[in-house]
């Protein structure tokens, strides 16, 4: 995907190398290119807060991928948009600034995920005893993955505090 060099929103040569960087890893991992350069561009660019018709000219995309890419992004809940009093505009920008809040969710869709597998497993017929060793490893997995991933948050956030203050 070609990236305009216009001046729509002024980019370094570097931020225009590291957006492409960007949007390649997240199209590795499970985005479309237009949501993946959208989430780089949102993250690169020093204006922090992009329009509709900003994201399309600079990255040189169509309403309708400009469009699609948005919408994913926002159901996703990796951008959110904001208005202004008396401007008609969204103005789109990173959700990177709430990752705490982001971390927590998917957090809590482990534990939720734990507790599914634990329920399917209880119906579960004894006949099949390799497929549900392996739901049990899974769950068992999980609530290791979740039990130190506290631990490490924890740790984290009271090294952080310390060194902030």
């Amino acid at each position: 995907m070609k990236i305009c060099r216009n001046n729509i929103v002024p980019l370094s040569d570097k931020q225009l190398e590291l957006i492409e960087r960007v949007g390649v890893f997240g199209c590795e991992h499970g985005l479309q290119p237009a949501s993946a350069r959208i989430s780089a561009l949102l993250l690169v660019s020093d204006k922090i807060e992009l329009t509709f018709d900003e994201i399309r000219e600079t990255l040189n995309l169509s309403k309708s991928a400009t469009s699609n890419g948005i919408n994913f992004l926002l159901v996703a809940k990796r951008i959110e948009y904001v208005t202004k009093t008396g401007d008609r505009k969204r103005y789109f920008r990173s959700n990177i600034e709430t990752w705490k809040k982001s971390f927590t969710e998917e957090f809590n869709h482990l534990v939720s995920f734990t507790n599914l597998l634990n329920e399917i497993r209880k119906v579960r017929t004894d006949k099949t005893v390799d497929f549900n060793n392996s739901i049990d490893d899974l769950s068992s997995f999980i609530q290791y993955v979740i039990t130190e991933l506290s631990g490490i948050y924890e740790k984290w956030e009271t090294k952080t505090i310390r060194t902030t203050k």
